[in-house]
């Protein structure tokens, strides 16, 4: 069995996804590792999107965002630039139950390979 995937959620998202994940990882046998810019002492709140790729490269964690602007900007630029992904998940509900169930099949039914320096709008 593969070790799920794991995630940093970003800033504009924070506190109100990560509280829904939380909720569903109390009542789930599939529990989705999410961790949110500014909780990590070294991804404080304002962290720009070049440095929170970098630093989701350093520690195996695919981006979450809602932002379709300058993120996707960014991801190409570090990508352009030589540098790794672990994945880019750009989501497209606002609805928090519909985003943790994407994460939560994103996390179980995704190998580390198919999101491997990719960006993707989801669901």
């Amino acid at each position: 069995m593969t070790t799920p995937l794991r995630f940093v959620i970003d800033e504009h998202m924070r506190g109100r996804l990560l509280h829904a994940i939380q909720t569903h990882n109390t009542k789930s046998n599939f529990p989705v590792d999410a961790t949110q810019v500014g909780d990590p002492p070294d991804l404080p709140l304002g962290t720009a999107d070049p440095d929170i790729l970098t630093w989701a490269e350093r520690n195996d964690r695919l981006v979450v965002t809602w932002d379709q602007s300058t993120m996707p900007v960014s991801f190409l630029a570090h990508t352009a630039a030589g540098r790794h992904s672990p994945g880019v998940v750009i989501l497209r509900t606002k609805t928090l139950s519909a985003a943790v169930t994407a994460l939560e099949m994103i996390a179980y039914a995704s190998l580390p390979c198919e999101w491997f320096d990719r960006i993707d709008y989801f669901p």
